[in-house]
């Protein structure tokens, strides 16, 4: 289960992501990797999971970023898919 501190990220990553961002991404990035920092509002893409999550890290080493792939309802798949 995941903390209170953890769904609080992943909230207002998903708000910052419904207001500025899934517009113009969904349209230029489908299919690729967004990290969002919360309290900054910064955003990083990359192709893989780790390459956004490598270039939130870097830009803000101490705070957590929370990762979703653009047009998709989950980030990844875990397991055979049918």
């Amino acid at each position: 289960m995941a903390s209170k501190n953890s769904l609080r990220i992943a909230q207002q990553a998903e708000d910052i992501f419904e207001r500025r961002l899934r517009a113009t991404l969904e349209l230029t990035h489908p299919g690729s990797f967004v990290a969002i920092e919360p309290v900054s509002g910064d955003h990083f893409l990359g192709a893989t999971l780790s390459e956004a999550g490598a270039a939130a890290h870097l830009a803000h080493p101490r705070k957590p970023a929370f990762i979703m792939r653009i047009g998709q309802k989950t980030a990844v798949h875990i397991g055979a898919m049918k």
